[in-house]
């Protein structure tokens, strides 16, 4: 059985090796869920090596420029003003105090520096000192990605015209289940961001969350929709739910951690050509769970010790783990 014809438990092929396609129906979707386990992972594996060097992975760091008081209400965000979650609240940083900490990442092996913000929607002065961040990250010769929130046109092409790289804008879950996740803006409302980014030219970064008590067909719905956008998001995350003291999803079940393998496997078959990026949860993952996800085609991960505001692993660790596995960052 070769990568170009792996059958699913009907007896009928369920993908075509590495091929690049926005057609994808979603009963494919599901079957390459359903595939034995070591018959996903080889097909995921085959396909990551046809597009990238099997053993390099993507570094990028993360910054929370601005923290806590959301206006929204994500239920698994210790930011949202909504919630209890003991976090202070914090202004936008200074320029300056970013630079700093996007050259401490490149000391540290980052080649891209990440910055979020806790905005619904940010004002055009949000822009205009996000957009100084931007040059100023350019200028120490790192890619530069941000979260802001939901943005007008206007604001899309100043980020534009300051070089911004990469816009994250996750979509979380499938549509079926987003109003079970979040009800003050809309699934229509985070597309039409991710399309106003996309016309402006600025890559993608566009994954979502599991564990928050979705099924297996919401895992499926949520890659399905972003393998059918008009263009594969450049970057994928991929986070495990971080269960918050204070939020609604502090009790949620834990998902079975070969479902986050698989979760992580079909993304690399559906999007072949997208770094695929182990996000937030590898704080709670084994070395060996992360060797899984790295084999089933993960190529990129967060550096340092914080994701905005959750715990994640140390440099070191990461280190460590690369050097007993023989991978190696991305150089450039």
């Amino acid at each position: 059985m070769t990568a170009e014809a792996v059958i699913d438990l009907n007896g009928e092929p369920v993908s075509i090796g590495g091929a690049v396609r926005n057609d994808w129906r979603l009963p494919e979707v599901e079957a390459l869920f359903a595939l034995p386990f070591n018959d996903l992972l080889f097909q995921a594996q085959s396909v990551h090596r046809r597009w990238f060097d099997p053993n390099e992975v993507q570094i990028s760091s993360l910054l929370s420029i601005k923290t806590g008081a959301c206006s929204e209400d994500c239920s698994y965000c210790p930011q949202s003003a909504r919630y209890d979650t003991e976090l202070q609240g914090e202004t936008l940083m200074p320029v300056e105090e970013v630079l700093a900490a996007a050259q401490r990442a490149k000391q540290q092996g980052a080649t891209r520096f990440c910055m979020g913000a806790a905005w619904r929607s940010p004002k055009n002065r949000d822009i205009r000192c996000v957009a100084d961040m931007v040059k100023g990250v350019k200028a120490l010769g790192m890619e530069t990605c941000v979260t802001l929130g939901m943005l007008t046109d206007e604001q899309t092409q100043r980020l534009k015209a300051s070089g911004l790289d990469y816009y994250n804008h996750n979509l979380d879950t499938s549509e079926a289940y987003y109003s079970e996740i979040i009800t003050t803006r809309t699934y229509q409302d985070r597309l039409e961001t991710l399309r106003r980014v996309r016309e402006a030219g600025i890559n993608v970064c566009c994954g979502g969350i599991v564990g928050m008590g979705e099924g297996d067909d919401d895992r499926a719905g949520l890659l399905w929709q972003l393998a059918t956008l008009p263009a594969h998001p450049q970057s994928v995350p991929i986070n495990m739910l971080v269960r918050v003291e204070g939020t609604p999803l502090a009790e949620a079940e834990t998902l079975d951690l070969f479902e986050f393998v698989r979760t992580i496997a079909v993304a690399r078959v559906l999007m072949p050509k997208s770094h695929v990026r182990l996000s937030a949860g590898r704080n709670e993952m084994s070395d060996e769970m992360q060797a899984l996800c790295f084999l089933a085609g993960a190529n990129s991960i967060f550096y340092g010790e914080k994701l905005l505001t959750t715990d994640n692993p140390v440099a070191d660790s990461d280190l460590h783990l690369f050097e007993r596995l023989g991978l190696y960052p991305q150089s450039t």
